[in-house]
C-alpha cells in the first residue's frame, strides 16, 4: 500500500505541473507552482523514512483516474490519502504519520489558494 501512496503523490506532481503550465490564471499558476515541487519533496521524505524502517519498496506508475478540473482532482486525491493513510503507514509510525500530516496540510493550503484566491 505504501507504494500506491507514493505513486499517488508522484501522479499529483505530474497533474499539478501540467495544469500549472496550462492555466491562464496567475493565482492558480502560482499555487500549483508551489505545490508540485513541495509534494515531491514530501513523497521523497516519506519513501526514505519508510525504507529506513522497512526496506526498499516498489512504486508503481499510475495513470490518472481523477477528474478535471484540478481542484476536483486534488480533492479526490486528498480523500484517498485520508482514507488510506493508516493502511499505508501504520498508525503508530509517528514520524511517518507526521510527513503524511504535512502532505495533507499542503493539499489543504493549495486547495484554499485555488478555490478562494483565484
Amino acid at each position: 500500500m505504501i507504494g500506491q501512496f507514493i505513486a499517488l503523490l508522484f501522479l499529483a506532481r505530474d497533474l499539478s505541473h501540467r495544469e500549472h503550465l496550462r492555466t491562464k490564471s496567475y493565482s492558480q499558476h502560482q499555487a500549483l507552482g508551489e505545490f508540485y515541487p513541495a509534494i515531491i519533496d514530501l513523497a521523497d521524505s516519506l519513501a526514505e523514512a519508510y525504507q529506513g524502517r522497512n526496506g526498499i519498496i516498489d512504486i508503481p506508475l499510475l495513470e490518472s483516474e481523477f477528474p478535471e478540473p484540478i481542484v476536483e482532482s486534488m480533492q479526490a486525491q486528498l480523500a484517498w490519502i485520508e482514507k488510506n493513510r493508516d493502511t499505508a503507514v501504520g498508525k503508530d509510525e509517528r514520524a511517518m504519520q507526521n510527513i503524511v500530516d504535512e502532505v495533507v496540510g499542503l493539499y489543504l493550503s493549495t486547495l484554499y489558494k485555488l478555490k478562494f484566491l483565484g
